[in-house]
């Protein structure tokens, strides 16, 4: 059962990883705004919000989630068990730290372009 464990849970990470990478998208009342200010404004912002790290964050989230998964599969497994219960962990837990990265850019380009004056709608 736990071979199967590593390819779902990759599937599920990598589903996690474009879902939240396809919500960066900021929509804000266009009613008076100049577009070339606006798009000037967005792109600064956007510099702005790549700032947030996510290298540092999927690592340790990585770390964490093969320790968590190894001692699953060590006390519910043997030895494989434990190897492939901290594969599925570094995955899942990698994926987690970097969503949760892509979140908090999400934030911060909103916040940048409400700090400009944009009615930000989402």
């Amino acid at each position: 059962m736990m071979r199967h464990l590593l390819p779902c849970t990759a599937l599920f990470a990598g589903l996690l990883l474009s879902a939240c990478a396809s919500t960066d998208r900021v929509i804000v009342d266009q009613k008076g705004v100049d577009p070339a200010q606006y798009q000037q404004d967005l792109n600064e912002c956007q510099q702005v919000a790549d700032q947030v790290g996510t290298g540092r964050d999927a690592t340790e989230g990585a770390v964490g989630g093969a320790v968590i998964g190894g001692l699953l599969g060590a006390i519910f497994g043997n030895s494989s068990t434990a190897g492939m219960g901290a594969g599925a962990g570094a995955v899942v837990g990698g994926a987690g730290k970097a969503g949760d990265a892509q979140q908090e850019k999400k934030q911060v380009l909103k916040n940048c372009m409400r700090g400009r004056g944009y009615r930000v709608l989402n």
